[in-house]
């Protein structure tokens, strides 16, 4: 049985990205300093988007425990109070890379999502790297290329961006609102 204890427990059973991070981030708000928060999800991607976001508002990641198909989370929320959550700088909207798609062949467009979201529809082009494998497949990417990074909604996305802009990579921009909202070319098993 678990022996974890945390000061709140977060539901997010069922719900799939971004929604355990948009719960997350409401109770962190909420959350005295020091104290324990746990997520309890379903989504599999939560692992990854929930670590990320950690390391990005600088909450002390603790890890995830498995039950029963439920995914308990543990973050620890940092006792400094002017901490604000960053964001990548760079950010281009859905319609400006469909217009660079079209010029420029030497972009590359990183889709972030998790493998069977990108199976069923992604930009055609598109690398396939889930955000909870980026940091053992950057040497997969290329430092001079300029890298549109994508997925569902946008946060996935940018945390991904503030990682490879960390390990070196110059020229990386958020693409919002992502593939929700696409409406240029895809492939896919939905095609």
């Amino acid at each position: 049985m678990n022996s974890i204890k945390a000061n709140v427990v977060v539901d997010a059973k069922g719900l799939s990205c971004p929604m355990p991070i948009v719960k997350t981030k409401k109770a962190m708000n909420d959350l005295e300093a020091g104290l324990v928060l746990e997520i309890q999800a379903t989504d599999k991607g939560s692992k990854a988007d929930i670590k990320a976001w950690s390391e990005s508002t600088g909450h002390q990641y603790l890890g995830t425990v498995e039950e029963e198909n439920v995914l308990k989370h543990y973050i620890r929320k940092s006792s400094n109070d002017d901490m604000l959550e960053k964001n990548h700088p760079n950010v281009i909207n859905n319609d400006e890379l469909e217009i660079k798609l079209k010029d420029n062949d030497k972009i590359v467009v990183l889709d972030v999502r998790e493998t069977a979201e990108f199976a069923f529809n992604h930009i055609p082009e598109a690398i396939s790297i889930p955000l909870g494998d980026l940091e053992g497949r950057m040497g997969e990417l290329n430092k001079d290329n300029e890298i549109y990074v994508i997925c569902r909604t946008g946060n996935r996305s940018d945390l991904a961006a503030q990682k490879l802009d960390e390990n070196g990579f110059s020229k990386v921009f958020n693409v919002v609102p992502g593939m929700s909202q696409w409406t240029g070319k895809t492939t896919g098993l939905n095609k």
